[in-house]
């Protein structure tokens, strides 16, 4: 249903979004994408609704190569999709009924429908009773619900639900996250991006995890990558030069020279082999998603 073939994102600021990154979803499935803040997520997320378009390589939704989607059409794709966002996007003036049939309408949907669809849809969610509410007038978890039912109105072939419950308390995200899983029982394609681990491991589906902006695990066991930060985000894994100097225990002891001091395109790191290429033993190690920060003073020339 949903594959990345090679795919490639960089941005005109030089931001590599996405490196070559090959995926397929089948139909039906339900799959979660975990990772960083800046991982890569929303990037792949924007490139499935064609909200964005890779620098390289090729994304193919129900047999139809995005590159060769002519701009008219995009709106015929996204109708095959639910968006569920973590922000709900409600419009304030108008009812529970109103928020979700206006999805509805938006697609030319006629009025004997809407009025047959929307109800169903409400009590999927458990809204029935708060379809003349506004927005304001319910909790957090309910307006999810009614972000929830709106994506499903259409009958979308695709769910993506980005951080769905980012906004709403423990035990309403284990239920928000259980209303995707009864919708994805029913044959629907689910995609939800979260930071919520506790969720993800207690509900057992397929887990992407993407680190700087690669597939660093692809798991359909409901289990993250072998040493994958689970919650860090950039100021849990930059260190200046100095901090990682002290941390390491080498404060005093030796300074470090420049051959010892690598870049890449994920920041710098550090040699742990003299000019032989044989390891010196004495260079200091740290996990592997530590980057290194130096201070200006110590940034190569």
């Amino acid at each position: 249903m949903i594959e990345f073939q090679n795919v490639s994102k960089t941005y005109p600021n030089g931001t590599h979004a996405l490196h070559d990154v090959s995926l397929s979803i089948d139909k039906g499935e339900f799959v979660f994408i975990v990772g960083a803040s800046g991982a890569g997520k929303s990037t792949f997320l924007k490139l499935i609704m064609h909200e964005e378009t890779p620098t390289s390589g090729e994304i193919v939704i129900n047999g139809n190569k995005l590159s060769k989607l002519r701009r008219r059409d995009v709106p015929y794709l996204r109708r095959h999709m639910g968006i569920v966002f973590q922000d709900f996007r409600l419009i304030e003036k108008m009812t529970v009924f109103d928020n979700v049939a206006f999805a509805m309408r938006a697609v030319g949907e006629n009025t004997a429908t809407i009025k047959k669809r929307v109800p169903y849809v409400l009590n999927l969610v458990g809204l029935q009773d708060k379809m003349k509410n506004k927005p304001n007038e319910l909790s957090g978890g309910e307006q999810q619900r009614v972000s929830l039912a709106r994506a499903l109105v259409n009958n979308p072939e695709i769910i993506i639900a980005d951080e769905p419950t980012g906004n709403v308390d423990p035990e309403l995200s284990h239920e928000i996250i259980e209303l995707l899983n009864e919708i994805n029982a029913m044959g629907t394609t689910v995609l939800v991006v979260t930071h919520e681990h506790e969720l993800v491991r207690e509900f057992h589906q397929r887990v992407v995890t993407i680190d700087r902006g690669r597939v660093i695990s692809d798991s359909r066991s409901g289990r993250f990558a072998a040493g994958a930060s689970e919650d860090y985000d950039e100021d849990d894994y930059s260190l200046d030069y100095n901090e990682y100097r002290e941390e390491s225990g080498f404060t005093g002891e030796r300074e470090f020279s420049d051959d010892e001091i690598l870049e890449s395109y994920e920041g710098l790191g550090y040699d742990d082999a003299d000019d032989s290429g044989e390891p010196d033993g004495d260079s200091p190690s740290y996990p592997d998603n530590v980057v290194i920060v130096p201070d200006d003073d110590d940034r190569l020339g």
